[in-house]
């Protein structure tokens, strides 16, 4: 909103420094401070009036250290970290760009989601929340809107030049000495692709159609079919891995701003006709204006961070979470870097593979064993003490802070791998 006032003041009345807001990086900028602003103002009141409604976690007895202090502890977080990421960007982005819009329809989608689970746990004592199927069907419901958005909307293309000189070869544009006029004739001529990034190869792209190279000339025309049910696995793996990480103070708020920081660096790199032709990637015209809302997302995550720190003050519940790693993966997926999610949500996925090797780990235990129903496996005999996996490192004593500090600095770790990726194939 505040983009299109100071654009007015500017063209109408010469308003001194409205020019600034054309300028992405200051809005991005703006978008990070106000966030951490809303969060440090809001938070301490909003912690308040949630203890004064009784509004607190209830903790299954897992038999852990300092567990049953978390009781009482005032959740729904989610909806200040929502707030703090949608106001920023309603302030500082363009609010006619498809980019924009489909992130904060992701945020609001799925935070409503995490909202229902969250009402059902702490208003109706109901403690498994609202049931996983309709979870998974929001999910895939988010999933099939973003996946047909990305394949059919006019304004979600790319440039498919594999580099810009043999752009600039072929249509005599001296970027050098017309840095504006360059960056136009760039954007001109987009296409619709389903191409992507994929780390590690040399042309560094990779073409949904070409999967389905079998099926000949119906490959173009079922492409979309493949390409949708990609968006939904994304979606639902990360959204999930995000809430599975989100147990114990501060694990899931940092990890996510590391990410969330990343994605911030890969989408304006991806926007940035200078550092595509750099890095060979493809270029994704008017993608940078989704800087002010990642920028907005690390704010809030950080913001939150603050509360959330061991001891924690507050949770984010199934509000936070679920919205987080949506965000996470339809962000990742609009620059055309969700084949990055697995290695830069390297702890997403530890959380959730553990999940999965324990389930059938103890399946395979029972079967083998013949357990009556209701008999629990040996913990010796299961792959992990407890999952997820910061659980597992809990029951062998480890102090939650250590925790959490380790998978901030392997979280790290993954993000710089996740950088280098650009260049090293």
């Amino acid at each position: 909103m505040l983009y299109y006032l100071f654009n007015w003041l500017d063209k109408a009345y010469d308003f001194p420094g409205a020019g600034v807001f054309q300028y992405i990086s200051f809005r991005a900028a703006m978008s990070v401070i106000t966030s951490l602003v809303i969060m440090l103002i809001i938070g301490r009141p909003f912690i308040k009036w949630l203890r004064r409604k009784q509004i607190g976690e209830t903790v299954r007895d897992l038999h852990l250290e300092g567990q049953k202090e978390k009781e009482g502890t005032p959740t729904m977080g989610g909806l200040l970290i929502l707030a703090a990421i949608v106001i920023p960007t309603l302030l500082f982005a363009k609010l006619d760009n498809i980019y924009v819009l489909i992130m904060l329809g992701t945020t609001v989608w799925l935070g409503l989601i995490g909202f229902l689970d969250d009402y059902i746990k702490v208003f109706r004592k109901h403690k498994e929340g609202l049931r996983g199927k309709y979870k998974v069907i929001g999910q895939v419901v988010l999933g099939l809107a973003v996946g047909l958005l990305i394949m059919y909307h006019p304004d979600i293309t790319i440039k498919e030049y594999s580099t810009v000189e043999s752009y600039v070869a072929s249509h005599n544009v001296n970027i050098d000495s017309n840095y504006e006029r360059s960056k136009h004739e760039l954007a001109q001529n987009p296409v619709k692709s389903t191409k992507t990034t994929i780390p590690f190869v040399k042309n560094h792209e990779l073409d949904y159609a070409k999967i389905i190279t079998w099926m000949g000339d119906w490959a173009k025309k079922w492409v979309w079919l493949v390409y949708v049910v990609i968006v939904i696995l994304v979606v639902t793996a990360t959204s999930n891995g995000a809430n599975l990480t989100d147990g114990i103070d501060g694990l899931a708020t940092g990890t996510s701003a590391i990410i969330g920081a990343t994605l911030a660096i890969l989408a304006w790199v991806s926007g940035n006709v200078i550092f595509a032709n750099y890095l060979n990637i493809m270029y994704l015209p008017n993608i940078g204006e989704l800087a002010v809302f990642i920028t907005a997302f690390v704010g809030a995550t950080l913001g939150f961070l603050w509360y959330n720190t061991h001891p924690a003050q507050i949770f984010m519940g199934d509000t936070g979470s679920l919205a987080i790693g949506g965000i996470i993966a339809v962000f990742a997926l609009l620059i055309r870097k969700e084949l990055l999610i697995p290695i830069l949500c390297g702890i997403f996925l530890m959380e959730s593979l553990s999940v999965i090797i324990q389930t059938a780990g103890c399946k395979s235990y029972r079967r083998k064993h013949k357990l009556p129903a209701g008999v629990p496996v040996p913990i010796e005999k299961r792959p992990f003490l407890m999952t997820p996996l910061h659980h597992h490192y809990q029951k062998k004593g480890m102090k939650e802070e250590k925790i959490v500090i380790r998978f901030y600095i392997i979280g790290i770790l993954l993000a710089v791998v996740s950088i280098v990726t650009l260049k090293l194939r």
